[in-house]
């Protein structure tokens, strides 16, 4: 696809015609080459290829998105270096590979891209076994088009996502081995940057992605992560996921 048909496919071919002539690009163009750049690549991994036709054309009708691959197997890894996708909306059930595990090691390997979960695996156990992993939102398959592109946005801009029901599913099971930081929990007051932390460890932040974000040190984080277990009772991250979600420190 060349230059025209990437701007017509934006809805952006009038603009271009209004501007061209000149010897070199003007204010408009760059600002619509910007609008190109912004783009949410997406790497879809799913193992039906019907599943992945569809996807591809729900995402190319938004000139939000681009398609970054398409991947059927278990190579999730390899593709998403090759790719460098900005999210990788990924089944759990691939052949030949755990869908939690590439989850563990697409955070490993590629640890800036944001990870999707598109299934039919509504059990909670499995969600809070996704989340841990690291992925940045769990979305059903029977979730409308709209849902889907608005987690996809929203797992871009840092925030997690998952789908509603799910969502309200994790927050009212705690289970039974920790019952201490259920009770706990809304017994002690955070401070306000101790529930910043709290929110980017929840979405799946490193300590240093935590410390850029919020401008603070590396060795800060840690000491308000230290200071989050002893004041929580938290033995996991999925107990972080949980609070937060109960708090409305992260959407779901």
């Amino acid at each position: 696809m060349d230059r025209d048909d990437e701007l017509n496919q934006a809805g952006l071919g009038g603009e271009t015609a209004a501007v061209q002539g000149g010897g070199h690009e003007s204010v408009r163009e760059q600002s619509i080459a910007r609008r190109l750049m912004s783009r949410i690549r997406v790497l879809i991994v799913d193992d039906h290829a019907l599943v992945r036709a569809g996807l591809r054309a729900l995402l190319t009708a938004h000139p939000d998105f681009e398609v970054a691959g398409e991947v059927s197997d278990g190579v999730v890894v390899e593709q998403c270096r090759r790719a460098k996708p900005d999210v990788v909306l990924m089944d759990l059930s691939m052949p030949g590979r755990d869908g939690l595990a590439a989850i563990r090691d697409l955070r490993h390997s590629c640890p800036t891209v944001r990870i999707l979960v598109l299934t039919m695996r509504g059990e909670t156990s499995v969600v809070r076994q996704a989340l841990l992993a690291g992925a940045s939102g769990y979305v059903l398959k029977s979730s409308s088009s709209d849902e889907l592109l608005g987690a996809l946005r929203a797992v871009h801009q840092g925030r997690q996502y998952i789908t509603p029901a799910l969502a309200n599913a994790l927050t009212e099971s705690a289970p039974a081995e920790a019952p201490a930081p259920a009770r706990r929990r809304h017994e002690t007051e955070l401070t306000p940057r101790e529930r910043e932390v709290a929110s980017l460890l929840a979405l799946g932040h490193t300590n240093l992605e935590t410390a850029a974000r919020l401008h603070i040190t590396v060795k800060t984080v840690e000491t308000h992560r230290k200071r989050l277990t002893a004041k929580l009772g938290f033995r996991s991250r999925a107990d972080l996921v949980r609070f937060a979600l109960e708090s409305k420190l992260i959407d779901s």
